[in-house]
């Protein structure tokens, strides 16, 4: 049976159709519910993940969170509390000896950093989607619904006709909506209806993924409290940590070629990677497969694509969510200001120009972590006692701090990448910094990420940044061209906050009198004196 909804209330009408009810697809429907822009959300399964998958939201991510008024609902929900270390270990096993460590892996350490609003936190994605789900149904005008796949589209003109499946009862539904966004992961069905290829790599590695219960495994080692411990023995070499609550535990070794999951014993693998006899209690396993995947157009028409349908790559360094959840952000208030009127249309066209370069920047970052797994520091006499173990684990040690800090110490990728060719951005001639993925240096050079600083009562900078653009301006700024350029704001119908802070710090951070910070806290625009109503239309995507 097939039904046609209605499309004549905007109660009734969805303008966004969203596939895919993941962290990016979550992402997506909280920034259109937070600008009233009403969406459906479907989900094939019947509930957000229950799969561990991702383990670290980045600081980043965490920001955004805060934007959305949810991040001490994370903070909440963390498994282990948020003094629990976030250390990562090289072992050559629980049982045996280490190897190297670092501590603060990924900024998840609580407490003020003057670079960031928000730490980073350790915790299950499934959790992560949990309050993100919760807070997304708590928004007026947006709808999730799980057991509903879609069948298939076609879009003409000013819209978009899908057939979505109650998978309970088996009947189809046809709805209209001015847009649809594929977020529905890596085997992505709207990528393949749009004709989107992904170019690159399939199957750099294969890895086992095991979930376990083991009661007394943390106090049966001497190690310590950390996130991760790498294994690093000729054995089974693997990554294992803690997850969640309950003694809920991971364990990810790779798979050798030709191996089949199948033929495995994972309490065993398990007993052999770690050398601590426990009763292991298996509660799932899969297997995963490494890609270096991108795709070649993110965008057909009204239908795009976000998350892993248009970007894939080894999760080492934890990027994947997190790029996902920015990828909603900011195709979420760009189909939010399109669809007020506010938005012209080369805004939707800044969103693959913004976001592929970055994901093409992680991906080979992630990459280059991927080369650098656990087998690769096994050396003759790792696990051997004497001087001759000693003298074998200094020298592994001293390689894997020299090339696995890239991976736990990546502010510079997360917090430093910028849309320096975007047509909404305005660029100032001034020289791009050099790309590093350690050392994050804030800059209010358009395309960059709003420098963050602590205000003197305890807030964030970001605390106070408008749900549209935000015109920050120094304390010398003219109260004529302030007045101008909100006048301005208003007659052509764009959202822009005026703000001043008296912070002497902030003046070294935006140099110039004026910085115009965009919906999603990236700079649009500095100069010394305002340009008029141009610069409103260029941004906003009104002039190519």
């Amino acid at each position: 049976m097939t039904r046609t909804a209605s499309i004549s209330s905007p109660a009734a009408a969805p303008r966004v159709l969203i596939v895919g009810a993941g962290p990016v697809g979550l992402a997506l429907a909280i920034e259109l519910g937070a600008r009233g822009v009403p969406c459906l959300l479907v989900e094939r399964n019947d509930r957000v993940g229950v799969a561990p998958r991702a383990k670290t939201t980045n600081v980043r991510t965490r920001e955004h969170l805060r934007r959305w008024g949810i991040a001490d609902m994370l903070r909440a929900a963390s498994p282990f509390g948020l003094d629990y270390p976030s250390n990562v270990l090289f072992v050559t096993r629980l049982a045996g000896r280490e190897l190297s460590r670092f501590e603060n892996a990924m900024y998840c350490a609580p407490g003020r950093n003057p670079l960031y609003s928000e730490h980073a936190q350790w915790i299950p994605q499934y959790s992560v989607e949990e309050v993100m789900r919760a807070h997304a149904q708590s928004l007026p005008g947006v709808e999730i619904r799980f057991n509903c796949e879609l069948r298939g589209f076609e879009q003409g003109g000013e819209r978009v006709r899908a057939t979505l499946r109650d998978l309970n009862h088996g009947e189809d539904t046809v709805i209209d909506t001015d847009y649809l966004v594929g977020a529905d992961g890596a085997r992505s069905m709207v990528r393949d209806l749009i004709g989107t290829k992904m170019e690159g790599s399939y199957g750099l590695s294969r890895h086992y993924n095991i979930i376990f219960k083991a009661p007394g495994l943390a106090a049966a080692h001497h190690h310590g409290p950390a996130i991760m411990y790498w294994q690093v023995n000729a054995e089974m070499p693997s990554v294992i940590g803690p997850m969640d609550r309950g003694d809920t535990w991971f364990f990810m070794p790779r798979l050798a070629e030709g191996t089949r999951r199948e033929d495995l014993d994972a309490r065993a693998l398990i007993h052999l990677a770690t050398g601590i006899d426990l009763p292991y209690q298996v509660l799932s396993t899969d297997e995963w497969v490494a890609s270096k995947l991108l795709a070649d157009k993110y965008r057909n028409g009204r239908v795009f694509l976000a998350g892993d349908a248009c970007h894939l790559h080894p999760p080492f360094g934890g990027y994947g969510m997190n790029m996902g959840v920015a990828d909603g952000v900011d195709l979420g208030w760009k189909l939010a200001a399109v669809l007020q009127g506010w938005g012209g249309p080369a805004l939707l066209d800044s969103y693959q120009t913004e976001r592929r370069p970055v994901h093409q920047w992680v991906l080979d970052e992630a990459v280059l972590n991927h080369a650098n797994l656990g087998d690769r520091f096994v050396t003759e006499g790792l696990e051997a006692s004497g001087p001759e173990g000693d003298r074998a684990r200094r020298e592994a040690g001293a390689r894997i701090q020299a090339t696995k800090l890239r991976e736990f110490a990546t502010l510079g990728v997360v917090l430093g990448y910028r849309y320096d060719d975007s047509p909404v951005v305005v660029p100032d001639g001034s020289a791009a910094p050099a790309a590093d993925f350690i050392n994050y240096v804030p800059t209010s050079r358009p395309g960059a990420l709003a420098p963050h600083a602590w205000l003197h009562d305890g807030s964030s900078l970001y605390d106070h940044f408008g749900a549209g653009y935000t015109l920050l301006a120094q304390a010398n700024a003219s109260p004529d061209e302030l007045d101008l350029a909100a006048q301005q704001a208003k007659a052509a119908g764009v959202p822009l906050t005026l703000l001043q802070p008296t912070v002497p710090a902030i003046a070294s951070l935006y140099p110039t009198r004026y910085t115009l910070i965009r919906p999603d806290q990236h700079v649009a625009w500095r100069g010394d004196a305002w340009p008029g109503a141009p610069l409103l239309a260029r941004v906003t995507g009104h002039l190519n």
